[in-house]
């Protein structure tokens, strides 16, 4: 079954979008980023798409070794150690990058009790010393002020944890000791300078409405800091877990889009903090690094529809993660482990790696917008769009037929296009092909990254009606950029196409 659509654009017809696809990325812990496989993932993702700010969990967890205790004469005292930060973000400006701060874990010699997350134990309780917590954050921004210039610093956002309204984050999930944590680590930010920009509360979507709302009214009635709203956001159900692999159902993208209006919403309904910056510092299709989607056709043409309306509501989105070089459940056992990246252990670029690559490319003026597809146009006229077809069902074919019509100047035109879809741009099927190394050798890896590009094709058209034609056949969970501009072709003396094999087709009309 082929489903056919029309897309006739009039002339003039633009409206603004809101593209902040690549504003911020995801990490895991930063104490990650002391590896040269993170360091070659993350140059990788940069070099081809660019993003702008990164952000991740374990600025303060002991791995860091950032807090530190000694004792002198019986007395406790502190000092601290950013030998290992020093690195990491001089690693991420290097590479282009800024930190979107998130404050936390508790160091284990500042925490009050023992709870920890993840395999790599990060502390989820409150402070034994809010004092010393608030003392640490001033440390910690000056260093960073001396070593990087205020107005350096001025320019990185700063949020308050990660998902309190979790146990697993956050002890008991205690929501009035969260707006203590967050009074506290938002002064102590706006002591060391009051244009640093602080927010909260990095809550996902459980008991969101309320949270969000409760947070709001504290922060209101007590007169706190707060510049920017932020929160996580996940498009799957409860998980079917079988093994080292969780399998989950997507959620529509209009129940998912539907969730962060409601929250720009509430934020709206309060008249200090009407307009403000919604910034979603988490959000990708599943919630958990062992759901095998993150590594499919589906999971790009998915996420290019969220993509292209996010922005009608949040200031950023942050997709979790660049990479896979990842440990929340433990170190992956295979390159295609379901885990968040968009780049595979390997050096293996994803399917979802190509979604934000295209839409890095989009400039301009949204022209046309629709479930399927987003067109936009540029200050030098050049049309560029993106088209997707995400199916979940596994069986059945459901293809859709995509038709536009452009008024364009006459002339000669090129029309460049780039295809991901399961038969041209597949690296897991690849590895599924070849038997699924747990490890796979050189050569292997070589054959699955020669599997994991676009299928790039160009065409040469002439208009003279002043209107282009196009039509894309999209396959099952394809995803297709294109881009048309205007060319004024160079002939060389005695060059003739017509007469050299496989130029003669230069052009059609």
């Amino acid at each position: 079954m082929i489903n056919k659509i029309k897309c006739n654009i009039a002339k003039d017809t633009s409206f603004p979008f809101n593209n902040n696809a690549s504003f911020c990325i995801g990490t895991g812990r930063m104490g990650l980023a002391l590896q040269k496989a993170y360091h070659d993932q993350l140059k990788m993702v940069q070099d081809e798409i660019g993003f702008s700010h990164i952000r991740g969990h374990g600025l303060f967890c002991d791995d860091m070794a950032i807090y530190q205790q000694y004792e002198e004469n019986g007395v406790v005292k502190t000092e601290y150690n950013f030998t290992y930060l020093d690195m990491v973000i001089d690693d991420y400006i290097s590479l282009g990058l800024k930190p979107f701060v998130e404050l936390g874990f508790m160091p284990h010699k500042m925490a009050s009790d023992t709870q920890t997350v993840f395999y790599w134990k990060g502390n989820v309780t409150p402070p034994k010393d809010y004092e010393k917590w608030a003392n640490l954050i001033k440390a910690t921004l000056l260093h960073w002020i001396d070593r990087y210039g205020l107005e350096e610093v001025i320019t990185w956002p700063f949020e308050v944890w990660n998902e309190p309204n979790l146990t697993s984050f956050w002890k008991n999930a205690d929501m009035q000791e969260y707006f203590k944590l967050y009074e506290i680590s938002a002064k102590a930010v706006k002591e060391v300078d009051s244009r640093i920009r602080i927010g909260g509360p990095a809550i996902c979507g459980v008991d969101d409405e309320r949270w969000l709302k409760e947070f709001l009214s504290y922060c209101s009635k007590n007169k706190l800091p707060l510049d920017i709203v932020t929160r996580h956001a996940y498009a799957t159900e409860l998980p079917d877990r079988v093994g080292h692999y969780d399998y989950q159902k997507l959620r529509a993208p209009e129940v998912f889009l539907d969730e962060l209006k409601i929250s720009r919403e509430i934020i709206d309904s309060f008249p200090e903090y009407k307009g403000m910056e919604m910034h979603i510092t988490e959000f990708n299709t599943s919630y958990t690094p062992k759901n095998p989607i993150h590594d499919t056709n589906l999971n790009a043409a998915y996420t290019a529809r969220l993509l292209s309306e996010m922005g009608d509501t949040c200031a950023s989105y942050s997709y979790w993660t660049f990479g896979d070089i990842f440990e929340e459940q433990g170190v992956a056992f295979t390159p295609f482990s379901g885990c968040f990246g968009l780049v595979a252990n390997g050096m293996i670029p994803k399917p979802t790696f190509w979604t934000f690559s295209f839409f890095k490319q989009l400039t301009g003026s949204c022209i046309a917008r629709d479930k399927n597809y987003i067109l936009t146009k540029d200050e030098n006229d050049v049309i560029r769009g993106i088209v997707w077809n995400p199916v979940e069902e596994i069986h059945g074919e459901a293809d859709i037929d995509l038709s536009f019509q452009l008024p364009l100047d006459n002339g000669k035109y090129v029309i460049i296009s780039k295809l991901v879809d399961e038969n041209t741009c597949n690296p897991l099927k690849t590895w599924l092909d070849i038997g699924s190394p747990n490890y796979p050798s050189e050569k292997e890896l070589a054959l699955i990254k020669s599997c994991a590009n676009p299928l790039t094709s160009t065409q040469r058209k002439t208009i003279s009606d002043k209107k282009l034609d196009l039509s894309f056949l999209l396959k099952r969970n394809a995803l297709l950029y294109f881009e048309v501009k205007k060319i004024h072709p160079q002939v060389d003396r005695g060059f003739q196409p017509e007469r050299i094999q496989g130029a003669h087709k230069l052009e059609t009309k």
